[in-house]
């Protein structure tokens, strides 16, 4: 499981259209972090959110990665982690 790093971090949320699949996984892990649009591409519902367990279980979850986490005020990777 990811780092959810420390209370009240922000992060920035966003999704690479061109390597999502539209499989919905994130959806179904994370109904109010993400929606698809009618092309079944992923979209974050708020670019910048409070660190959360289902949004960092979304990204995670994406057969793809194509869900990206920052720190909001640093751009440090949360997810997916620097190798």
């Amino acid at each position: 499981m990811g780092d959810l790093g420390r209370t009240g971090d922000r992060w920035q949320v966003e999704v690479d259209r061109g390597v999502c699949i539209g499989s919905g996984m994130c959806v179904n892990h994370a109904p109010d972090g993400f929606s698809l649009d009618t092309a079944r591409q992923s979209h974050p519902r708020t670019p910048e959110t409070d660190a959360n367990e289902p949004t960092l279980t979304a990204a995670e979850g994406c057969p793809v990665e194509a869900i990206l986490i920052t720190l909001a005020t640093t751009g440090e990777p949360v997810f997916p982690p620097e190798e």
